[in-house]
């Protein structure tokens, strides 16, 4: 990585307020942004690219695995200062040493599970949702609870903090809005339908769809809806932001490109043989959509116009959302394989089978790329530079 643990930590520490202003500014100058270090929420950044800076050395390994126990992991980790946080079917939210595959601690939120809800961490403090409908918030060095929020339907959708503020969907319609320190209610919005994607953030608005068929932007500060457009379809896939794009999936068989400056829907893409779902979430990088389908494929578009580039056929259904490092797509499929493709030309790398499948989607960070797999176990792979 080039520079020591405990001077990474200092540099962290240092530049943690300053975040979301270098994202804001950054998103404006480049068409695929740049990341910061750690991954520490859902897709590694609130603009939800998937796109990491610590690239794995060429030729990576398995390294270790953390056992949670029997029931499956679909809940995708997040990193932060070489802590993994990762929920589990069991109800648990743990913490993971990411160099020594230790736990740290375990915390309970419900006997009913989390399920694909995925831990966000700002300011030494943990954000999940569990299948009861409750968001809470978890004390990051020991996982002591600090508060919790009752919502009014299973939470799948992954939180996203902003400065003081911490932005979560529920399946009872509502896109929440709370004090990130108290868990008070800052304001809500209701749609008309379950809200399963995660959503994205810039410029100071929430950028969400959901099963009304909608796509909404809404105005951080005080919740107002500023526009909605018409998707034909729902989503369950969280929208990935370049520049005044945002790209994503849908169960109608298709990947869309939405112009949120023109608020219109772009170019859509269907595969012409296998019409499938996409409940997969894009990655952006070098130009390139990158998304798994139910289609058993994994597709890299052209984001300017939607033509296909390339695909890689696995032998299931490609839920797990890819994650990039420099020219290397990281994802998992429901076949019990952890791919690594070429971002150029789509061919695999390296494979790895868990016999257990990966909806989970791959977190990257210290050259360590970490995924939960069915068999709730917590795979961790690198190697040596």
């Amino acid at each position: 990585m080039g520079l020591l643990r405990n001077q990474k930590a200092n540099i962290k520490r240092q530049t943690a307020n300053g975040r979301s202003l270098f994202f804001l500014f950054f998103s404006l100058l480049l068409p695929f942004p740049s990341v910061l270090a750690d991954w520490p929420q859902f897709r590694a950044n609130p603009l939800l690219t998937g796109v990491a800076t610590s690239e794995p050395p060429p030729n990576i390994k398995f390294y270790w695995a953390f056992n949670t126990g029997t029931e499956p992991i679909e809940s995708s980790a997040a990193i932060s200062d070489a802590t993994i946080y990762v929920g589990t079917a069991t109800g648990h939210l743990h913490a993971v040493d990411l160099y020594t595959g230790k736990g740290k601690w375990k915390y309970l939120a419900s006997s009913d599970g989390i399920g694909e809800s995925s831990p966000a961490i700002a300011n030494g403090i943990v954000y999940v949702g569990d299948l009861t409908g409750t968001f809470h918030a978890v004390n990051a060095s020991n996982g002591s609870k600090l508060w919790t929020h009752k919502t009014g339907g299973e939470i799948k959708s992954s939180p996203v903090v902003v400065g003081d503020k911490v932005l979560i969907g529920s399946y009872d319609g509502t896109l929440y809005c709370l004090n990130a320190r108290t868990g008070a209610l800052v304001w809500k919005l209701q749609t008309e339908g379950q809200i399963h994607a995660t959503p994205s953030i810039a410029n100071g608005v929430a950028y969400i769809a959901g099963c009304d068929e909608y796509f909404h932007g809404v105005r951080i500060a005080d919740g107002k809806e500023i526009f909605k457009v018409q998707m034909g379809a729902q989503v369950g896939s969280s929208p990935a932001i370049a520049g005044t794009m945002t790209y994503f999936g849908t169960y109608a068989n298709e990947v869309l490109s939405l112009n949120l400056t023109a608020k219109k829907l772009g170019w859509r893409y269907e595969h012409p043989q296998r019409q499938f779902p996409y409940l997969s979430s894009p990655a952006l990088a070098d130009g390139k959509v990158v998304i798994g389908g139910r289609d058993k494929m994994v597709h890299c578009l052209n984001a300017a116009t939607g033509k296909e580039l390339w695909s890689f056929t696995t032998r299931a259904r490609v839920e797990s959302s890819p994650a990039i490092a420099g020219n290397r797509v990281f994802v998992g499929s429901n076949d019990g394989r952890f791919y690594t493709l070429d971002l150029a030309k789509g061919t695999k790398l390296f494979e790895y089978t868990a016999g257990s499948a990966f909806s989970a989607s791959p977190a990257i960070d210290e050259g360590r790329v970490v995924i939960g797999s069915h068999d709730g176990k917590l795979y961790c792979f690198g190697g040596v530079p």
